[in-house]
């Protein structure tokens, strides 16, 4: 499979990427599966896949949480060096195609106290939530190249559906 098909599986068309690459082979190895794994669950645990409700959370904790996706994939990326190559090229795209721009806007923000205000942090929310998606897809993403069976990005969804319907 070509790197353009299995983006475009995904929905990831928006990404900048040149014709060359993306006619390339799309073929992980196993240490790409483990990178992908490593970082599927760790995107799975935090406020990148699940909705941050209004009155729960903090904003300034979820900022933090998304921002350390850098760190926690550069970790991934030495630990498995040279062998997880697919994996290490469509985690530094959305590093910085997708988790940049939200990250580097809301640190200056931030720092000119906007979650101090009500409407700071309801733009923030509101920005969260149209991030999320994104994160989702690259989730289910790392997690198709981790050979995962059964996709758990919606199984928080599931168990809410179960509640309400068993009330």
């Amino acid at each position: 499979m070509k790197w353009k098909k299995w983006l475009e599986n995904w929905d990831m068309t928006s990404l900048k990427i040149k014709t060359p690459f993306l006619e390339m082979e799309w073929n992980p190895r196993e240490a790409d599966r483990n990178a992908a794994w490593e970082l599927y669950v760790e995107l799975l645990t935090r406020v990148t896949t699940r909705e941050l409700d209004t009155g729960e959370g903090d904003e300034e904790t979820a900022l933090q949480s998304i921002y350390s996706i850098f760190g926690t994939t550069r970790n991934v990326i030495k630990h498995y060096g040279r062998d997880c190559l697919e994996f290490t090229k469509i985690a530094v795209l959305i590093l910085n195609q997708v988790i940049n721009p939200f990250t580097a806007k809301w640190h200056k923000l931030q720092m000119e106290n906007a979650f101090q205000t009500k409407e700071g942090c309801h733009k923030f929310r509101k920005e969260l939530s149209e991030l999320q998606p994104k994160l989702r897809n690259y989730t289910k993403m790392l997690g198709d190249m981790a050979g995962v069976e059964e996709d758990l990005t919606e199984l928080e969804d599931f168990y809410k559906s179960e509640v309400v319907d068993n009330r």
